[in-house]
């Protein structure tokens, strides 16, 4: 028995917004931290932790002058896809006259696997047909879910991987019938002591699960966008590695999983600096740009906005100041997608 192929229309909206989202050397800005994540780094800022200061720190990303000369789409959250700006206007309309593509994170976070200590599944798809109607209809053309696995030497378990890998394939597949395009976030965490070669091992494990899932579950590969982590060692592990040896395992790992027909790779930061995760994906462009079916993008949450939030701080007079922050950090990392990153950026 096969599925029902998508329309001809559809396919091509799909194709086209994903073909869009990484079109011209741009990037994402993903902006979709939950309440409490954001109440967490605004408190560690000063920041008061209100609706009112999520609303004016995100008003204020997209508002950024020229922020769409490098960035073609931005991740929202619940929160924000409903939100006024100051003025009254609804920000997904304050966001379209900047000619930014909207998006939307669907999932409702990781949560204890059950059986499987230290272990997380992703949930959210019991009523995700109707939520993601709901989303079309305020504007979103496409969609984010992410799926974190924790590395020790025991786990992340075969049971953790297929069952993530199995959520991620129906995330899919429902965005695609809805017509929004899926980012599929598989993320190997970087907390721990684990080496860049047992980052590899577990990201290949588990790029190969989800594609395995996309082939039964009929999901269109034409019609995504992967966003993986770069596979780097663990935070803790004593020998951290230089740029090219980054740059080579990552492209090595994805060559050997990532089918081509996949539109385009829009890596994740997952907690490195603006500055070092600019530099890894400019040495994996400088080095392997021309020779790879998909670009390598990015779809950066932190490591484009924190410096931003550090300068702001909750303050209106200091709104300018950070939009430049902001600026800088997205044109540093469209650099980085043409190969054309150095150090030297960082001073102007």
């Amino acid at each position: 028995m096969t599925s029902k192929p998508l329309s001809p229309e559809l396919t091509k909206k799909l194709i086209d917004t994903a073909q869009t989202l990484v079109a011209d050397d741009k990037g994402l800005l993903a902006m979709d931290e939950s309440n409490s994540t954001c109440n967490k780094r605004f408190a560690a800022l000063g920041i008061a932790q209100t609706e009112g200061a999520r609303r004016d720190w995100r008003e204020l990303i997209v508002t950024t002058p020229r922020l769409r000369a490098c960035i073609s789409g931005v991740i929202l959250y619940d929160e924000t896809i409903r939100q006024q700006s100051e003025d009254g206007t609804p920000l997904v309309e304050v966001i379209a006259a900047a000619k930014l593509v909207i998006g939307i994170k669907v999932d409702i976070g990781a949560k204890e696997f059950a059986g499987h200590p230290g272990e997380k599944i992703t949930e959210g798809l019991d009523d995700l047909r109707d939520r993601l109607a709901e989303y079309a209809r305020l504007g979103a053309r496409f969609a984010k879910w992410r799926a974190a696995f924790s590395v020790t030497e025991d786990i992340p378990s075969r049971a953790c991987i297929e069952a993530n890998a199995h959520a991620l394939a129906r995330y899919a597949a429902l965005c695609q019938e809805a017509g929004l395009v899926p980012i599929v976030e598989p993320e190997v965490l970087m907390d721990g002591v684990h080496t860049v070669e047992r980052t590899s091992e577990i990201t290949g494990d588990v790029l190969q699960a989800v594609f395995n899932q996309f082939h039964i579950q009929h999901v269109m590969l034409e019609g995504i966008i992967l966003k993986p982590n770069m596979v780097l060692p663990g935070l803790s592990c004593p020998r951290q590695e230089a740029l090219d040896v980054v740059a080579d395992a990552t492209v090595r790992c994805l060559a050997q999983v990532v089918p081509a027909a996949v539109p385009a790779i829009a890596f994740l930061s997952g907690g490195q600096s603006g500055e070092l995760a600019s530099a890894r994906l400019n040495a994996m462009n400088l080095q392997f740009k021309s020779r790879l079916p998909w670009p390598l993008a990015f779809s950066f949450a932190r490591a484009i906005q924190q410096p931003a939030m550090d300068i702001w701080g909750g303050k209106k007079a200091n709104v300018i100041a950070a939009q430049q922050a902001l600026f800088h950090r997205a044109a540093c990392n469209r650099a980085a997608r043409r190969g054309e990153y150095n150090a030297a950026m960082e001073a102007l």
